[in-house]
């Protein structure tokens, strides 16, 4: 899948163009204030239809705000926002069934088991007969893994399992649509590799499916899309692996013989600097047809040509240098281990 991307740093804006896909869901100039304090402000975020949309930004950069107004939980302050194809809060009865959803934690009735809540939730789903509601909360439980505590007080649950209850009410029925907020709070390395699991199984059957995080490496192994927010505003939307590509304009040349392969680079005019396996060629200049041209005339051997792709941490503090400078990744688990 293709779209167009947009970076934007500072004051300079880099656009590329391609066929706008289908939308999910899209927002225009949203902005939601409270009292004298800017959430949001005017966001335009692009969901393409069966992307995993991962929504990254540090607290406070307001990702659940955007989410909560995607969703027609808050009404914005100004903007349009329009879910599978309804415009919201309006069309919220039409596009809310088909929208499977986990956001700011789940809420069930501490004095109830993990099986009871999901029943009570699954008697509210319009979309689920009552003779097949018993067969879908057992499917849903086996499948984050709750089925063995499922008889359990929601009380007694910690906040993994908590969270694995949250989930599997958003899957009690097929959706379009799955948004999650945190969703791997409070879990372990296990219990995170079965949400991403799940979230590759959704992918898989063609669900759009948003992911909020703080966790840069849980959006880079999870998401085919990103969208990087910062003080309200999305600084960054597009595809991953384009944006990814977008902040290192190179390719790493794996050579045996670096300095030769430095000299002939340098003497066709190419930046280039040494690695440990070869040379990193600038493509600001020149195009990577002409860096091999330049390496193969002098003689140079190739062992192979790669693009050059920075990884999401330094994608997130680029976008983010003027506020990270003085105060680093402090509120993004770059790690994407600990919580």
């Amino acid at each position: 899948m293709t779209t167009s991307f947009e970076v934007r740093d500072g004051a300079a804006d880099r656009t590329a163009a391609a066929p706008a896909p289908a939308l999910a869901a899209r927002t225009r100039g949203l902005r939601k204030v409270y009292r004298s304090t800017v959430a949001v402000d005017q966001v335009d975020l692009d969901v393409p239809e069966g992307a995993v949309l991962g929504m990254l930004g540090p607290n406070g950069s307001g990702k659940t705000t955007t989410i909560r107004m995607l969703l027609g939980l808050v009404r914005p302050t100004e903007g349009e926002v329009e879910l599978l194809g309804h415009a919201m809060p309006a069309g919220a009865q039409h596009a809310l069934p088909d929208v499977g959803a986990l956001v700011e934690g789940p809420g069930f009735h501490p004095f109830l088991s993990g099986r009871e809540n999901l029943r009570r939730m699954a008697a509210a789903e319009p979309r689920l007969a009552v003779e097949d509601a018993h067969q879908a909360v057992e499917d849903a439980l086996e499948r984050v893994g709750l089925g063995a505590a499922a008889h359990r007080r929601y009380r007694g649950y910690s906040l993994g399992m908590k969270q694995r209850l949250g989930l599997a009410a958003a899957l009690l029925v097929p959706r379009r649509m799955v948004v999650l907020d945190e969703p791997t709070n409070g879990l372990d390395p296990s219990g995170t590799r079965e949400i991403r699991k799940i979230i590759g199984e959704l992918h898989a059957d063609g669900v759009t499916v948003v992911v909020s995080s703080h966790l840069l490496a849980e959006v880079e192994a999870t998401c085919t899309h990103v969208a990087v927010l910062h003080d309200g505003t999305v600084v960054a939307q597009g595809e991953l692996s384009e944006l990814l590509e977008s902040g290192s304009p190179g390719v790493l040349v794996s050579t045996p013989d670096g300095d030769r392969a430095l000299d002939a680079l340098r003497g066709a005019r190419i930046p280039a600097r040494l690695t440990p396996d070869g040379v990193r060629a600038d493509l600001t200049t020149a195009l990577a047809p002409q860096v091999v041209e330049a390496l193969v005339h002098a003689g140079v051997p190739v062992h192979e040509v790669r693009r050059e792709r920075t990884d999401l941490e330094d994608l997130f503090a680029r976008l983010t240098q003027h506020e990270t400078e003085s105060a680093g990744l402090s509120e993004v688990d770059a790690g994407g281990v600990g919580e």
